[in-house]
């Protein structure tokens, strides 16, 4: 890793920047330390909706402006928003860094919200919703979290629902921006080549202007609810999937967890790939994968089979929760650790993720991790750990299993006995 550093801005905003050798970009994020799950039931999807709002013009720049500026360096700019914060961000090549500095702070402090132009951003939202409930392979996860997590924002889709966003007002929208896009909620970080110190100098002279009054509030710890969910839909195909509690984000054993996950369907060589693919032929798309967040987490399976073969795909499931928590070798583990490892150091390789890094590093565990650190604690996972695990997390009666398809919840039901 690269020289790290670390100060904070007048007004309380965290600055962490990473100086990389050997390349000629920085990668600049802003990030905003609320989500969906910090929304109130009646506002489902505002953190997502203002993420968009956001590049929709400001006091000196249009949206076609802000497209055009950053676009004529040949630079990038987005945003995403997840359950537990928004992210924006610009990478540039290292002589435009002040230019996309500027359109960051101007559509962070300087964003107008014309009516307009909100109104029309509703529609596109609306849109994005409708692309993701008509995509059954994308609409699947958010239906697992939300009966996973019942009644909770945890469990609620990031995008809201079309009911929600039809009922945000304008004055919603001041409101949520006011209260959340604080200093005291914002982390920015930097990656690439650059100097710390002159990053503090443009940052204060931009970012420095905003003031303080937010209150720093954390979201509540979700209960996980077991249970069967089906979608009925004329597919040709079952989408299906089986989620139980896992340990949290920062939880000590999470590595066993990343292993766990591994070890159960994290790639091509994993238990689930080659069982219920490669030997049975029963589904093209299986796989596991962790959701994990500050206070809760999940490991959930994905697959989409037809419906004759539903059953048999769960039952091999369950056979291989059931089979890792009595048999998994050395040999198996080590694989599932230098793939772990590997894609974790490969990843790094670009200045995006090393600012990504640097950000949820901050946000979770409040310091920046090693790498030398993290290979440590995976390597110290032994099979024991990694079994023991499985018998904490793998556990049927905590199973959560969601279908959308041409089938009735009797049948999935059936599918479990």
């Amino acid at each position: 890793m690269g020289c790290i550093h670390k100060s904070f801005l007048g007004n309380g905003i965290k600055v962490v920047t990473e100086e990389m050798e050997g390349v000629r970009s920085v990668s600049i994020g802003v990030w905003i330390k609320r989500g969906s799950a910090h929304e109130p039931p009646q506002k489902r999807g505002i953190a997502h909706f203002l993420e968009h709002l956001l590049f929709k013009g400001t006091k000196k720049r249009t949206a076609l402006d802000i497209a055009r500026d950053i676009e004529s360096v040949g630079g990038a700019l987005n945003a995403f928003t997840s359950r537990e914060y928004t992210c924006f961000y610009a990478k540039v090549l290292a002589k435009d860094i002040e230019l996309a500095i500027d359109i960051l702070s101007d559509i962070l402090i300087n964003s107008t919200f014309k009516a307009r132009e909100l109104e029309k951003e509703r529609f596109v939202v609306l849109q994005e919703i409708s692309m993701v409930e008509d995509t059954p392979d994308d609409l699947i996860h958010d239906l697992l979290m939300e009966r996973l997590w019942k009644g909770h924002p945890a469990g609620w889709a990031v995008l809201g629902t079309k009911q929600s966003v039809m009922e945000i007002k304008r004055k919603d929208v001041l409101e949520h921006f006011r209260n959340h896009y604080t200093p005291e909620n914002i982390i920015i970080t930097v990656a690439g080549d650059t100097k710390h110190k002159n990053m503090i100098k443009l940052f204060e002279k931009s970012f420095g202007r905003l003031k303080r009054r937010g209150v720093r509030k954390r979201a509540s710890r979700p209960k996980a609810s077991s249970g069967v969910k089906v979608v009925r839909r004329p597919l040709e195909q079952v989408h299906l999937c089986m989620g139980v509690p896992a340990p949290a984000l920062t939880h000590p054993h999470r590595y066993r967890v990343h292993l766990l996950n591994t070890v159960l369907g994290g790639g091509m060589s994993s238990r689930l790939f080659q069982e219920v693919r490669e030997k049975r032929g029963l589904a093209y798309a299986i796989y596991s994968y962790l959701n994990l967040m500050r206070n809760a987490g999940s490991l959930v399976v994905y697959a989409g089979t037809s419906k004759e073969e539903l059953k048999d795909v769960v039952k091999v499931t369950l056979k291989e929760y059931e089979r890792l928590k009595g048999r998994i070798n050395t040999e198996e583990l080590r694989v599932a650790r230098e793939q772990l490892k590997g894609g974790i150091l490969l990843g790094l390789e670009s200045t995006e993720n090393r600012m990504t890094k640097l950000a949820r590093d901050e946000i979770y565990f409040n310091r920046t991790i090693p790498m030398e650190e993290i290979i440590a604690a995976i390597d110290a996972v032994g099979v024991k750990d990694v079994r023991e695990t499985a018998e904490e997390v793998l556990n049927p009666k905590a199973l959560t299993i969601v279908a959308i398809g041409d089938l009735e919840e009797e049948e999935l039901l059936n599918c479990l006995n």
